[in-house]
């Protein structure tokens, strides 16, 4: 396809169509952070086991992004969109048929598996239809997470009250079913070239004195922590406001806020590196998600979390986009599909771990007060990382090549 498409209305179009795909994909991300206390009870467990699907759904997820990503290298993204389908459908209908723990972790990890197509490929896919606007194009298709967790943890949390967990999660798959495989069939056109037929570079921003295969792992490295440090309110703030006395239902809504002011904050972010860069995004996002989440540690009134969720959901939303965008900065742009699923693998792992520690320390301590420390901890660690890249780079006045 011809390169001329580059920031095309065709490319705003398949923004548009990649943007359902991820809202609708994204759905088992935020399905089971609201059902989580449904599930403990109805299967007897302590909240560290019932933090364990969770777990389970982003290791799939990230290992899901690794392996979408490289097919999508090779065939384009259709067919790991409809990969996809099949495996969220069958892992919300498995789920509501498990009779166990241990059945419906598994069947958790199908759906994280499946979900996976919604971020790493497709945000790899939508930046070589994107120059001038990269940042902001990446960063508007990675909202369709946060869009996904805006609009229905309130809907499933009033499906689980009314109908059960089980009844709501077969609900979803007809959901699931209905919207993913017309979205995955409109994206089956390859994207643009050049004349020679390899896909668009990158533009860059200079160089960094850090060999690519080590600074590679430096961002997997980075990708952990941030979202080791994100996980806690975002895996447990429903548990946590239950456990306070505020109920399910409220932090719910407070976990659809903090969402929806995250799509404010990717979309911001993506605008902003457009400008300044990626890395430079990155660290202003880390910096202040680790004000918010020490500002967890000392307050619990509800007014408090209410304000303290709003300014992490401002602060946080656009840190995981930004290592895609990072990848294209500075990484070959024939690489894209698997380096981005493999940093991104990488944020959803310390995502899991993040919330299966906070179980643990919940469990350990009675209080998720030591648990939004330790994320803290993790957060420091995070901006340690991508310090240290930014004190290697070396600006360059390159042109953007095409």
């Amino acid at each position: 396809m011809s390169a001329s498409l580059i920031d095309s209305p065709a490319a705003w179009k398949r923004l548009a169509i990649s943007l359902g795909f991820c809202t609708f994909g994204s759905i088992g991300f935020w399905s089971y952070v609201v059902a989580l206390p449904a599930v403990q009870a109805s299967y007897g467990v302590t909240r560290a086991e019932a933090s364990l699907p969770y777990t389970v759904i982003m290791l799939s997820f990230g290992l899901g992004g690794l392996v979408m990503g490289w097919l999508m290298d090779r065939y384009g993204v259709m067919r790991p969109c409809l990969i996809s389908a099949a495996c969220i459908v069958a892992g919300y209908v498995l789920s509501a048929l498990a009779p166990n723990m241990l059945a419906f972790t598994l069947s958790m990890g199908l759906l994280g598996f499946g979900a996976s197509t919604s971020f790493a490929p497709l945000l790899s896919d939508i930046s070589h239809w994107f120059l001038k606007r990269r940042g902001l194009a990446v960063t508007i298709v990675s909202s369709g997470n946060y869009i996904a967790g805006t609009i229905w943890p309130t809907i499933i949390q009033w499906a689980v009250e009314e109908h059960g967990w089980r009844n709501a999660h077969y609900a979803l798959a007809v959901i699931s079913l209905i919207a993913l495989v017309p979205f995955s069939i409109a994206l089956r056109a390859p994207p643009p070239h050049t004349p020679g037929g390899k896909a668009m570079p990158a533009p860059t921003r200079g160089t960094i004195a850090i060999p690519q295969k080590a600074l590679l792992w430096v961002l997997v490295a980075a990708g952990f922590t941030c979202c080791a440090a994100m996980a806690m309110p975002q895996v447990h703030l429903v548990a946590y406001c239950a456990d306070l006395g505020y109920g399910p239902a409220r932090g719910a809504q407070i976990v659809s806020m903090t969402l929806g002011l995250g799509i404010i904050s990717r979309i911001l972010s993506g605008a902003l590196a457009d400008r300044i860069g990626g890395l430079l995004t990155l660290i202003i996002g880390s910096t202040m998600q680790a004000v918010a989440l020490f500002l967890y540690t000392l307050f619990d009134g509800l007014s408090s979390i209410v304000l303290i969720s709003a300014l992490f959901g401002l602060f946080q939303g656009g840190i995981i986009p930004m290592y895609a965008v990072i990848v294209r900065e500075y990484f070959p742009a024939n690489k894209a599909g698997s380096y981005i699923g493999l940093v991104i693998m990488a944020t959803v792992v310390g995502m899991g771990a993040g919330g299966w520690m906070s179980g643990v320390i919940f469990d350990w301590t009675g209080s998720y007060r030591a648990a939004f420390f330790n994320g803290a901890v993790w957060n420091l660690v995070n901006m340690s990382l991508v310090a240290l890249i930014i004190m290697r780079r070396r600006d360059a006045p390159a042109k953007p090549a095409l």
